[in-house]
């Protein structure tokens, strides 16, 4: 019987080959929501759905866009805001 806490499918139920040739079930977390947008909620490209110990050890450059607000606002809002912070220095 498999152990209470992976009865729910909190778990993803994933089947892995064994070096002796067995084939047995793995209980896996599922993956996190993918990043949105604070200002519009749209996915944001080129941020990675991945869980945080997976995150500790990639790159920084692999973690979010290199520019302004990246990570953080999608191109287009980030756009929006710095032409609106230029404009309210003039």
């Amino acid at each position: 019987m498999v152990q209470p806490r992976f009865r729910s499918r909190t778990h993803r139920r994933v089947s892995v080959r064994t070096p002796g040739g067995t084939t047995k079930r793995v209980f896996k977390k599922r993956k996190p929501q993918k990043a949105k947008c604070a200002d519009c909620k749209v996915v944001l490209a080129g941020v990675p759905r991945e869980r945080p110990y997976k995150m500790e050890n990639m790159a920084k450059t692999k973690k979010r866009p290199e520019r302004p607000y990246g990570g953080v606002l999608c191109s287009t809002c980030a756009r929006k805001k710095i032409v609106s912070e230029a404009d309210d220095l003039l």
